[in-house]
């Protein structure tokens, strides 16, 4: 027994990092030799695991083993550490800890996780849908319940209604279209003052407003996204089997008119004020009026602030005179509105529409939520010093600056990443942007063109053979010629008293290559000079051949600068053709930052995914193993991630491929790859030689 105590010692020393004391260590060594042999290892290896996310954090939760065992099966004490490791990625060491600490809380909602739907997870899904809808640019929060103030929706971090999670996670979209359309449709636009003064019992008043803004918005809802309302009323059906609204029929009729507004509750609210409100629907959400209305004055202050000193800013390019303003007017552009569109509005200057950027568009779209129209007093240009300067801080995104504010988040996609100490994806952790690039000089394209040109007369000649000959297919039931064979016997038949064959034409028919192949290119700083050179020499003569073959291609660059900051640059799409843009971009492409591979990679799967062909191939061309400025990318754990990003891309019938010119890129790449998966080549000046030959290779 003194030997295992020990040993245990030993290795938990090893794992702690003798961060912690000798009393404290042997205290848990102790407490774990008295455990079974395969509870102690199951225990040793969570908490390694552990500890490749935060030391402190693995202490505690060893510490708690014994207790853990006592209350919950193995599958829940991984469940509790991921989920410790997790709110460690998203909210730091203090709130796991919490995690870690309260054994006894995850144990009451552990089987609640199960099959719930968590906020981490919807959110990259829920945040571009939620911008996908009309209306002004809406945030989104975790908080402990349902809301919106107008600004920001706030929605619980996770829901467990359902047996399902996938249910879970429709009712997380239900609830935030009601929130979206409280900002929409004009709940959140009346004074709760002036709501609640004629009532003693303001819970009760705001609980009959907010049913009947409920049913209201729940009209608008079934007439602009009638497939969503459906999907919001089976979910009620399976969680009160359907009872709502439960209200006379005559109320849900007022309602029910696409011009109705809150006034029109607040007129039905003096009606049925004495009577007891009914349970509001699973979707409804919360309605905090005092909070939403705070925000709404603090927004339209910054609103006109912003939208007059835009103003002003078009007056002076227009105008020479300061002191004379051109008078400026709105007016609703015609056209057909979408679902639940707002109809456009054109800024006039007497008869003249007057461009507007996108930015101004959203201002005018947001001070009509808030006031339905704009008031003629915000027509007038800002005068000098007018405003406090913090209300015209630029909250336009800037692709050069992510670390400011959210934009990281908005408008970007999210991928998780393998973590190969805690054998486990870290949910959402890379944020990654698709950026345009710069465009640059397009004669470098036909001066690679006339510097290769023998190669490519050459490669020409070895493409179209690859490409295939057309060949006769006879005896077709239809077809551009007659088949002289078939014809004779089918006329002898008929002739003999036997039925007439239909199959007597011939057709021609060219083997078609259904390919489509993604090449993503390395803009790491490790490029700069020859190498990027050589990779858009590449590419020149790969596009060359892929148009003599015709298969379906796009080329991306990727660079980034740690997890926030993952980038990729469209230099040509699979829709896009072959015109001076692309060959504009190609020249475009440089050396930036570095190389983390994983989340481009699983952001190209995803493209290659939605793509229709028989064969898909992801081809690398890069100079180098993945890096990143954060140190713990470098090594192991960047190649461990790139190699759970290509076996993920595998699994969706894709076929990776690597060309490096790192010549210790044999170290590595089979690892990554796989043995037949990559090629090296030894000199820089030997890729634009090679590259197409390569890809005739892997696609013959």
């Amino acid at each position: 027994m003194p030997r295992d105590v020990a040993r245990i010692n030993a290795l938990l020393e090893e794992i702690l990092e003798v961060e912690f004391s000798f009393l404290h260590t042997g205290t848990i060594a102790a407490a774990l030799s008295r455990l079974p042999r395969d509870s102690r290892k199951f225990i040793l290896q969570w908490t390694r695991r552990v500890s490749s996310t935060n030391i402190q954090l693995a202490f505690e939760f060893a510490s708690r083993a014994g207790q853990a065992l006592a209350a919950m099966d193995e599958e829940m004490i991984s469940a509790w550490c991921l989920h410790a490791m997790d709110t460690y990625d998203s909210a730091g060491l203090h709130p796991a800890m919490k995690v870690i600490k309260d054994l006894q809380g995850f144990v009451e909602t552990g089987h609640l996780r199960a099959r719930a739907a968590l906020w981490e997870q919807v959110r990259p899904v829920l945040g571009p849908f939620i911008q996908g809808l009309s209306g002004r640019m809406l945030h989104m929060e975790e908080g402990g319940s349902a809301w919106t103030d107008g600004d920001t929706l706030y929605l619980p971090g996770m829901l467990a209604y359902f047996a399902e999670e996938e249910q879970n996670f429709q009712l997380y979209k239900a609830l935030a279209t009601h929130l979206w359309a409280h900002t929409r449709y004009g709940t959140l636009n009346i004074d709760p003052e002036l709501l609640l003064a004629p009532w003693e019992n303001r819970q009760r008043a705001i609980h009959w407003f907010h049913v009947l803004e409920t049913l209201r918005l729940d009209c608008r809802l079934q007439q602009d996204l009638p497939g969503l309302y459906r999907q919001m009323r089976r979910l009620q059906q399976r969680l009160d089997g359907g009872r709502w609204p439960d209200v006379p029929a005559e109320v849900l009729s007022s309602l029910q008119e696409s011009s109705s507004t809150p006034h029109d509750s607040v007129r039905l609210l003096r009606k049925l004020y004495a009577s007891s409100p009914p349970r509001l629907p699973c979707y409804a959400g919360e309605l905090k009026l005092e909070e939403a209305w705070v925000a709404r004055e603090q927004r339209l202050l910054r609103d006109q602030a912003r939208f007059r000193h835009a103003l002003r800013v078009i007056a002076d390019d227009i105008s020479t005179d300061a002191q004379q303003s051109p008078p400026f007017s709105l007016r609703e552009k015609r056209q057909d509105a979408g679902f639940a569109e707002l109809p456009e509005m054109e800024l006039m200057i007497a008869d003249q529409v007057v461009p507007v950027p996108e930015s101004m568009k959203q201002l005018i779209t947001s001070i009509r939520l808030d006031l339905a129209a704009i008031p003629e007093e915000y027509l007038v240009p800002a005068g000098e010093g007018e405003y406090d300067p913090s209300l015209l801080e630029d909250e336009s995104l800037d692709p050069d600056d992510v670390w400011g504010g959210t934009y990281h988040e908005e408008g970007a996609f999210f991928y998780d990443e393998w973590d190969f100490g805690r054998q486990h994806y870290r949910k959402n952790w890379c944020v990654l942007r698709e950026l345009e690039p710069q465009p640059g000089d397009s004669s470098f394209y036909d001066q690679t063109r006339e510097k290769y040109r023998g190669l490519i007369h050459s490669l020409h000649r070895t493409f179209e053979v690859l490409r295939g000959e057309d060949r006769v297919l006879r005896r077709q039931p239809v077809g551009e010629d007659i088949d002289i064979d078939a014809f004779v016997e089918a006329l002898a038949d008929m002739r003999s008293g036997m039925e007439m064959s239909d199959q007597v034409y011939a057709r021609m028919r060219r083997d078609e290559r259904n390919i489509a192949v993604l090449f993503m290119v390395d803009m790491s700083g490790s490029t700069k000079g020859w190498i990027n050179e050589a990779e858009r020499e590449s590419l020149v003569l790969l596009t060359e051949s892929l148009q003599i073959l015709g298969d379906r291609y796009a080329i991306y660059g990727f660079s980034g600068w740690a997890r926030k900051r993952c980038e990729v640059f469209r230099i040509k799409t699979f829709a896009d053709p072959l015109d001076d843009a692309v060959k504009a971009n190609i020249a475009a492409i440089e050396a930036k930052d570095y190389t983390r591979m994983g989340a481009p990679i699983r952001h190209f799967t995803r493209m290659l995914e939605a793509v229709e062909a028989r064969t898909k191939l992801l081809i690398t061309l890069s100079d180098g193993k993945p890096d990143d400025y954060d140190h713990y990318y470098r090594g192991e754990y960047g190649i461990e991630d790139t190699r759970q990003a290509l076996f993920e891309a595998r699994m969706a019938g894709i076929h990776p491929f690597c060309i490096t010119i790192d010549r210790e890129g044999a170290d590595y790449l089979p690892h990554m790859y796989g043995k037949a998966n990559y090629v090296v080549l030894d000199e820089v000046a030997k890729l634009p030689l090679k590259v197409s030959d390569i890809y005739r290779r892997i696609t013959s």
